[in-house]
């Protein structure tokens, strides 16, 4: 925990992956709200089936990022963490001309009951 895991479609030529995971990843240790930082597991996904609304052509793509916690964060901490993340989405996401690109983020509280963690 937590775990943090962004979607981009595959027409945003020239995502930066490894940028965007050290920005992320910076950004959530940053907010205080990560005890740990090696806790933090972080990914991104270039999906490339997709559809945005009845287009599915060049000119919609998305990037999308989910950040799991186990529960116990305040609203207020939560927002915190959309925030930042959006940031840097907003940052490091590319604008192609013509194409109209949409940054989500959503926190996702985790059941601490049902979690497991363990290390090897």
């Amino acid at each position: 925990m937590p775990h943090l895991f962004v979607e981009y479609t595959d027409n945003l030529d020239g995502f930066p992956e490894v940028p965007v995971l050290t920005a992320l990843n910076a950004t959530v240790i940053a907010s205080g709200e990560v005890l740990d930082e090696c806790d933090l597991k972080s990914r991104v996904t270039r999906t490339t089936r997709f559809a945005v609304g009845n287009d599915a052509t060049a000119s919609r793509g998305f990037v999308h990022a989910e950040l799991r916690l186990l529960t116990g964060r305040t609203p207020e901490a939560k927002r915190d963490l959309s925030e930042r993340i959006a940031a840097v989405l907003r940052e490091h996401t590319p604008k192609p001309e013509g194409m109209l690109v949409q940054l989500s983020v959503d926190v996702v509280d985790m059941d601490r009951a049902a979690y497991f963690k363990g290390r090897l």
